[in-house]
């Protein structure tokens, strides 16, 4: 994004053109069965499989290739506009977003797979109105490359100057590719830096809540997702609680992470909570079909104290014992005053026998 130096910008104007930046540059892989299409205004396109041996109706492109192996294929582009229309054409490698979406990287970001393996026949197209264009590509894989999955795109790409906003608007279309390179599949899912909180409540004798959060880290070099599940436990394993539906892991490449956070309702506080979590990877074969592969464990420690009880319990503590030091010192009084009354009483029964005798 690039600002027009010949016009000043207010802050309203800056938000305007960032989130128009931000729209204008959605990425959409092809994850429907029909063809992509981005339209703005007058100018529109759409980006679709092209029909051959690989398939006749494919939603995105997928392969299997030997390491050194080489696969062909191509895009098409239609021109729905009413004027010629003239697009970059780049591949690049794919990531999960926060939102757990599937993203590729802009051009200035090294791509390191796809992006680097795949190449189109030209880079860039002009298609004349109502007209479509095939674009072949290639895919090369290195000889040394590492055995798994890899996820990128080819993309179309559509630069135009907005010179009301003052900015460069990239208007990116594309498909995404899932390539496996043949080898020793390890498809591995780690739970890494598992940490429990929990949040008391005003109510001495009521239950809490608590968040359980960690981190998962595709350690493998298979593409994964997974189904999660929570257990809060207390001593011995004893006031058993488990979290509520978790959403399902999405697709983490190799070497991804995904940051999870795992809110638990009606935690009973049993001073040492004990937080277990449980996560079943599933991998997902060429044809579609979906396998769950042995489930991955991960257990914490921490401190659960319901401290508005050890509270309430420190005050009638400190209460009892108030009351018991007042009445041992009221006992003491009244014993001092007993003891000065006898001692009294025998002085004048002493005095009043002495003035008789006198």
């Amino acid at each position: 994004m690039r600002t027009s130096p010949s016009r000043r910008r207010t802050v309203p104007d800056l938000l305007r053109s960032v989130v128009l930046a931000l729209l204008a540059a959605l990425v959409l892989t092809g994850t429907s069965t029909g063809p992509a299409q981005a339209a703005d205004g007058d100018v529109t396109w759409t980006v679709r499989t092209a029909a051959n041996g690989f398939g006749d109706d494919r939603s995105s492109f997928s392969y299997g290739v030997n390491p050194g192996g080489q696969v062909k294929d191509a895009m098409v582009v239609a021109n729905h506009s009413g004027s010629p229309l003239r697009l970059a054409l780049y591949a690049s490698d794919g990531y999960t977003t926060e939102k757990g979406q599937l993203d590729l990287l802009t051009p200035e970001k090294k791509s390191v797979g796809i992006g680097a393996w795949v190449r189109a026949t030209k880079d860039s197209v002009r298609i004349a109105p109502g007209r479509t264009a095939e674009i072949p590509f290639a895919v090369t894989v290195p000889r040394n490359a590492t055995p798994g999955d890899y996820v990128g795109g080819i993309l179309t790409s559509l630069k135009q100057s907005d010179d009301t906003e003052g900015i460069a608007v990239d208007r990116r279309l594309g498909i995404r590719i899932k390539l496996r390179v043949s080898g020793a599949l390890k498809p591995t899912l780690a739970i890494e830096n598992l940490h429990v909180d929990y949040h008391g409540t005003a109510n001495p004798f009521g239950q809490g809540d608590a968040t359980v959060t960690y981190t998962l880290h595709n350690t493998g070099n298979a593409l994964l997702s997974g189904a999660q599940q929570v257990t809060l436990s207390g001593p011995f394993g004893t006031l058993n609680t488990r979290a509520g539906r978790i959403a399902a892991v999405p697709e983490l490449l190799p070497g991804e992470r995904w940051n999870v956070v795992v809110p638990v309702d009606d935690v009973t506080p049993a001073i040492r909570l004990t937080a277990e979590a449980t996560v079943t990877p599933a991998i997902t074969d060429a044809a579609g079909s979906t396998t769950s592969l042995k489930f991955v464990r991960a257990t914490t420690t921490g401190w659960a104290v319901p401290w508005t009880l050890v509270l309430l319990v420190v005050v009638l503590l400190a209460a009892g014992a108030a009351v018991y030091l007042l009445r041992r010192r009221n006992r003491a009084r009244r014993k001092q005053r007993e003891d000065a009354r006898v001692r009294d009483a025998v002085e004048q029964a002493l005095q009043d026998r002495a003035e008789q005798r006198a």
